[in-house]
């Protein structure tokens, strides 16, 4: 008779054995490190404006469409935390790659609402001509008047890193800098760092951008929106610091 302990081949429950192993590490290291500990508030805080803006009962298919990338969000900013955490760092930079890409198109959203319906009847033909990342991108840039193409290097960074087996991808599978890859997770501070800041860097625009989609007269979102604005004071403060006058 089989029993539940016999679902999951032995491997498998060893191999889950060791990512609980390197979740208690993962996390020992975060308890040690307020900055990597501000990252994963700001993360909470972006996520807890997704799950209240999807609670907005509308008719406006539009804004349902900005609420369903909310939710994509959502759920993918707590799949990479899950994977950080249980040491698999490049799968969990690959699914940020999608938070980023999601967020590029929800900022084109806020920016001109109007694009959603063509977005949301599009077929393939039209969604590759005018929505594509590259595509989303570009309207971005040109649209904030930007020309270093930053947009494109971070995109391309999660690419090669992450998204795509390339040379660079290996980086990620090496505990070490100049060491081997390994197979399977592990846990090393600079590797759960380097995965945790981008999370965090993330998290502070989606919740920018979904929270230009929140009715301003909804009263049960304004305690997230306030908590959501006092940590990304919080993290802007701490990471990106006003320079300071060389006369002072």
């Amino acid at each position: 008779m089989t029993t539940r302990q016999d679902i999951i081949p032995k491997n498998l429950k060893n191999l889950h054995g060791g990512e609980e192993q390197l979740r208690e590490k993962a996390l020992s290291i975060i308890a040690g490190d307020q900055r990597l500990q501000l990252h994963l508030a700001v993360v909470e805080a972006a996520m807890d404006l997704a799950d209240l803006f999807r609670q907005f009962d509308t008719r406006d298919e539009d804004l349902k469409v900005a609420q369903i990338l909310g939710m994509r969000t959502f759920n993918a900013l707590a799949a990479s935390l899950k994977l950080a955490l249980s040491g698999y760092h490049q799968n969990s930079a690959l699914i940020l790659r999608d938070v980023l890409e999601t967020v590029f198109l929800l900022n084109l959203f806020a920016g001109d609402r109007t694009l959603i319906e063509r977005w949301r009847n599009a077929d393939r033909k039209i969604r590759m001509k005018d929505f594509s990342p590259v595509k989303v991108r570009k309207a971005l840039d040109a649209r904030d008047g930007f020309t270093s193409k930053r947009r494109a290097e971070i995109y391309e960074l999660f690419s090669e890193v992450a998204g795509h087996p390339t040379m660079k991808s290996a980086w990620m599978m090496r505990p070490q800098k100049e060491g081997d890859a390994v197979i399977g997770p592990f846990m090393e501070a600079t590797a759960l760092e380097a995965v945790v800041s981008e999370m965090g860097r993330l998290a502070v625009q989606v919740g920018e951008q979904i929270n230009a989609f929140l009715p301003p007269d909804w009263m049960q979102v304004s305690p997230a929106r306030v908590a959501f604005a006092q940590l990304k004071y919080e993290w802007i403060s701490a990471f990106y610091p006003p320079a300071r006058d060389k006369s002072e």
